[in-house]
């Protein structure tokens, strides 16, 4: 059984954005743009990216 992942890249700029978007940014691990992080698909990380969206790129993988 392999656990499902999501790569996750932040391709807009952290700066001007509301703190909670910025919170949830960094809890995905992304600190700086154009960093990519594999991350497991759960509804906590998915919660962090739907409230983010519009700073990220996703890529969903097996």
């Amino acid at each position: 059984m392999t656990t499902k992942t999501l790569k996750v890249t932040l391709v807009k700029s952290m700066n001007g954005r509301i703190k909670n978007h910025q919170a949830c940014v960094r809890g995905l691990g992304l600190r700086r743009m154009h960093q990519t992080v594999e991350v497991i698909d759960t509804p906590e990380n998915r919660g962090m990216i739907n409230k983010a969206y519009y700073m990220l790129r996703l890529e969903e993988s097996a």
